[in-house]
C-alpha cells in the first residue's frame, strides 16, 4: 500500500457564503494531493502523459463529515490501496488543524492510450516506482 500526506491552506476564494469550503473544491484538493503523491515517488503526471498514457477519472465519491474554513491548513492523506493494473484507485482522508477527520473520498482513474483512446495497462514508469510499495 502506498500512502502520502499533502497539506493545503484554504484560500478565501475556496469558501462559500457560509464560510465553509465550497463542496466542489474537494475535487481540486484531491487532484492536487494525487499529483503530489505521484511526484513524491519520483515521477510526474506530465511524464506519464509524455509516455503515451492519459488518466481520466471514471469515478469520484465524497463523504462530507464536517466543514473546513478559510485559512485552515488541511492535511490530505492519499492512499493507493492496490497496485494498479488498468485502473488506479486513490482514497483520501482530509484532516483539519485539530487532526479531526472532516472529509473522505476516492477517485478511480483509468489508463488510456493517448493515441487510440483505448483502455490499457498501467505504464511501466508508474509500475516501476509503485511496485516496491507492494513488495
Amino acid at each position: 500500500m502506498f500512502t502520502y500526506q499533502h497539506q493545503i491552506r484554504v484560500r478565501y476564494g475556496d469558501t462559500d457564503q457560509m464560510g465553509y469550503v465550497y463542496y466542489g473544491n474537494y475535487g481540486y484538493y484531491y487532484e492536487q494531493a494525487r499529483s503530489e503523491a505521484i511526484r513524491s515517488i519520483g515521477i510526474s503526471y506530465k511524464q506519464i502523459e509524455d509516455s503515451g498514457t492519459m488518466m481520466p477519472i471514471t469515478r469520484m465519491n465524497i463523504k462530507y463529515i464536517r466543514p473546513a474554513y478559510y485559512d485552515e491548513l488541511l492535511t490530505i492523506k492519499t492512499t493507493v490501496p492496490a497496485l494498479p493494473h488498468r485502473l488506479i484507485l486513490f482514497t483520501y482522508e482530509v484532516y483539519n488543524e485539530k487532526n479531526e477527520l472532516i472529509n473522505e473520498g476516492e477517485t478511480q482513474l483509468a489508463f488510456i492510450d493517448a493515441v487510440t483512446k483505448k483502455l490499457k495497462t498501467a505504464p511501466a514508469i508508474l509500475l516501476e516506482k509503485m511496485g516496491p510499495f507492494w513488495g
